[in-house]
């Protein structure tokens, strides 16, 4: 993790240096926290980087420089909590994060998972992400309770996947005694791990469809399991930051049928004390290409503008967001 913002801020420190000195001076440089390099996260932030380098140049071709330069870096990181962590500390000014983390840290209900942060703000809501179990292919796992005694990578600490399979075992009244073994591993790494039979199933809170989640399904036969015990069930009517989700049939290699699970949304917050002018100006950048955003990534095929400033957004959103909002007339 410090190697990779490393390199990347060593890579942004050469870049504002072979810059002109009028524009160095007046660069702001802002990080968005993401997630593993193979999840949406990740794609997310550095789609929202892509649309900063986008407004800014056309910008900046037409005011020759005026306007104060951006200069935005996604680096990958552990994931929500992780990235509310920072965003608190002032570390990183925005990040990616699942609804439901954002819930607990905004309202201090989950101070065990993640610190209590009433500066939390959000900014828009960007893609559904169903919780998946995807087992190995010959470990006879097809539901819940048939991973007893398996080995079972439950996510890094500070990843929003960890979080919620940690819920999911609270749910059903079990801890990790519940499985053979437990790892921890990261996103990057779990469906290697899998195809290799160091473990026998993993969780994953990500966007359909996913290059890590194709790597083990069309990679080496793992097929994602249904999650709609009662406990689950329950779960979901007792929380409004969760919902059901289908992972229609035909997604991977081995979906045969339709999976029944249950998920959240991906958000993008940032903190009351990062400056209105730099939210509005992000906002900006994606709404007005928006077209460009959605092809990123194929999880952000139906983004509808109207949604995402409603959809899974449980912090008050920042002034700098409503300002824009307001002016395009969507709030």
């Amino acid at each position: 993790m410090k190697k990779i913002i490393s390199t990347i801020s060593g890579a942004l420190f050469l870049f504002a240096i072979s810059l002109p000195i009028s524009i160095a001076k007046s660069a702001e440089f802002f990080s968005i926290g993401t997630g593993g390099p193979t999840g949406v996260y990740f794609q997310v932030g550095n789609a929202i980087c892509k649309m900063v380098a986008k407004i800014q140049s056309a910008e900046h071709g037409r005011k020759k420089g005026t306007a104060k330069a951006l200069r935005c870096s996604a680096p990958s990181t552990g994931g929500s909590t992780y990235n509310i962590g920072q965003i608190m500390q002032g570390e990183l000014q925005f990040g990616v994060a699942q609804s439901d983390w954002q819930y607990h840290a905004y309202n201090g209900t989950r101070p065990d998972k993640v610190k209590p942060f009433n500066g939390l703000r959000a900014v828009f809501s960007a893609h559904p992400e169903p919780f998946q179990i995807i087992t190995r292919k010959g470990s006879k796992i097809k539901d819940w309770n048939s991973l007893k005694g398996k080995k079972v990578n439950i996510g890094n600490p500070g990843s929003g996947q960890r979080g919620t399979f940690e819920v999911l075992m609270e749910a059903h009244g079990v801890d990790t005694g519940y499985f053979g073994s437990t790892s921890e591993l990261t996103s990057s790494e779990q469906s290697g791990a899998l195809c290799d039979k160091k473990i026998d199933a993993f969780g994953y809170t990500v966007g359909v469809p996913n290059a890590g989640v194709a790597q083990s399904t069309d990679g080496c036969g793992a097929s994602i399991i249904n999650l709609d015990t009662d406990a689950v069930k329950k779960l979901v009517a007792d929380n409004p930051f969760y919902a059901f989700a289908t992972i229609p049939k035909g997604t991977y290699k081995t979906s045969k049928k339709d999976v029944t699970t249950f998920g959240v949304m991906a958000s993008v917050v940032t903190s009351e004390a990062v400056p209105e002018d730099l939210v509005y100006a992000v906002v900006k950048a994606v709404f007005e290409n928006l077209d460009d955003f959605k092809k990123q990534h194929p999880a952000f095929a139906n983004l509808n503008p109207k949604k995402m400033i409603v959809d899974g957004l449980s912090a008050p959103l920042h002034p700098g967001a409503v300002k824009y909002y307001k002016e395009k007339g969507l709030m």
